[in-house]
């Protein structure tokens, strides 16, 4: 409780323009879930670690308080999801930039460079390097095979996209690719996602390699950029602030080579989903689940950022975990027309693996599944008056966000950042992807709002940060305010009279349910 109370002082300290303490039984009970599930002891819950496992020990148990009935594997509440993981460590790994008369300038691992994990990746890499602009199949050519290719890395319109780079420069047999960050992509800011927390890949057991799994492929801090170029005859600000543009960009040769060397590792292992069911009340809709999640997995122990290393994912995601113990608690067993599915998924940050085996593997048929809420990373960090929908124009879902919030006094809104996006990077995307409508959501704010700024510097100091932990700003009124429309979005979406529906294509251009 101390700690609690320390950390609530904090946060108003932080920011003292937010609410005060939460003054609602609920809320303080919510609060201190939060404080449970991201704290020190979690270790981040990183996908399969004994925080992790620690953590799924604590939903369980809430849910069995709850009166909810277990939905895993062999009649208990864990869902168990097979998993492989590669690993580039930090230790005896080194990446530096040589020179023709033998001169060396070390790059920070996680720090000014990362690289892309696999199983497949050389022990060592030594090739000289080019730039060929935004590498396009036209621009890389043929005249790379046994060279490091550098690419502005766009992530805007009329630019080559990951998948595209990679395939051009593969082709041309390149030895490896060096993706420089795109600073003009403003919507989230490469320079607030370093350093990087770790190397590692992380999918599914048995799954097939990743792309051109051999090839390295590494990504480059722009602040790094100069000393590659070194000699070369080129300016890394033009050459940046001429991607930034969309301008065309040179290819050249440089002088300097790329050398590495990478300790890899693998391991198999498992990590848990935990399901429970609240049955519901109408036989002649027991064949219409809804599903409501959160994801229970952070990123665990990475790279320190200002001396802290442990991840602790308070705000993504553990404190919409927490929104589903409280309103499984709220229920009390208590059901709605139509059965509710609560799961807590693992994995999500590598990959939304554990939501994607939950599909692939329901615990009720799949042709019962009638919708999912999804809830990840939402932030209470300011009034709630704008909610933006993720996945607002796939579903009829839509209209029941907009039939619940009218009256809360909240105005939903399609994401108006779409080239993020943000539906492919939550647990609801493998529904979609199977023909279950869904939805998730955001606090939202008008550009150029003083709630804008407050979300971008969110961004930019905590987000997949050890900073996203108990002691940082929070509107407790606002998170009061969506906890409560959740629960009358569930309400309204299990006991209304028509099942939802799809109405546009599933997140990867196929037709729904294919």
């Amino acid at each position: 409780m101390r700690r609690i109370i320390a950390a609530l002082a904090t946060v108003l300290l932080a920011f003292p323009a937010l609410a005060a303490a939460p003054t609602d039984a609920d809320t303080r009970a919510w609060w201190r879930l939060i404080g449970q599930l991201s704290s020190d002891a979690m270790q981040g819950r990183d996908t399969g670690s004994p925080g992790h496992a620690r953590a799924v020990d604590l939903v369980i148990a809430e849910f069995k308080a709850a009166r909810l009935q277990p939905m895993g594997d062999g009649g208990g509440y864990r869902q168990t999801v097979p998993l492989h993981e590669a690993r580039v460590e930090s230790a005896g790994t080194s990446f530096a930039v040589r020179q023709p008369d033998g001169r060396t300038t070390p790059l920070r691992f996680l720090h000014d460079v990362a690289i892309r994990a696999t199983d497949a990746l050389p022990a060592r890499i030594s090739a000289p390097l080019v730039f060929r602009g935004y590498c396009g199949a036209a621009e890389v050519g043929a005249d790379v095979a046994g060279k490091i290719v550098l690419c502005f890395g766009g992530r805007r319109a009329g630019m080559p996209g990951a998948a595209a780079r990679l395939d051009a420069v593969a082709k041309a047999g390149a030895a490896g690719l060096i993706n420089i960050d795109d600073i003009g992509y403003t919507e989230e800011q490469p320079s607030w996602f370093w350093p990087v927390a770790y190397a590692r890949s992380i999918g599914r057991r048995g799954a097939a390699p990743p792309t051109h799994a051999a090839l390295p492929v590494i990504r480059l801090n722009a602040a790094a950029l100069p000393a590659l170029l070194t000699g070369s005859g080129h300016d890394a600000g033009a050459l940046l602030a001429a991607g930034v543009a969309v301008q065309p960009l040179p290819g050249f040769d440089l002088p300097a080579r790329l050398e590495a060397e990478l300790t890899i590792t693998q391991r198999d292992f498992t990590s848990d989903n935990v399901l429970a069911l609240l049955p519901g009340t109408d036989p002649a809709l027991a064949g219409e689940t809804i599903v409501i999640d959160a994801h229970l997995d952070g990123y665990g122990i990475g790279e320190p950022v200002n001396g802290d290393a442990i991840y602790n994912g308070a705000f993504d995601d553990a404190a919409y975990v927490a929104t589903l113990i409280r309103l499984a608690r709220a229920r009390a067993g208590k059901g709605f027309r139509r059965p509710v599915l609560f799961a807590v998924f693992t994995g999500e940050e590598k990959g939304v693996l554990g939501s994607r085996w939950f599909v692939d593997h329901p615990s009720v048929p799949r042709e019962q599944l009638a919708a999912t809420i999804t809830l990840d990373a939402i932030r209470p960090l300011f009034p709630l008056k704008i909610l933006t929908v993720i996945g607002s124009d796939q579903s009829s879902l839509m209209r029941n966000v907009e039939a619940v919030a009218a009256p809360l006094g909240i105005t939903p809104r399609p994401d108006l950042e779409p080239v993020r996006g943000m539906i492919t990077r939550t647990d609801a995307a493998p529904f979609l992807d199977a023909g279950v409508p869904a939805i998730a959501f955001m606090f939202g704010y008008d550009p150029g709002s003083p709630e804008e700024a407050r979300f971008r510097t969110w961004y930019r100091t905590r987000y997949h940060k050890p900073q996203d932990d108990i002691g940082q700003p929070i509107d407790f009124t606002a998170a009061l305010a969506f906890n409560r429309f959740f629960d009358a979005l569930t309400a309204n979406v299990a006991d209304a009279p028509e099942r939802p529906a799809l109405v546009k294509a599933a997140t990867d251009g196929r037709p729904p349910g294919r």
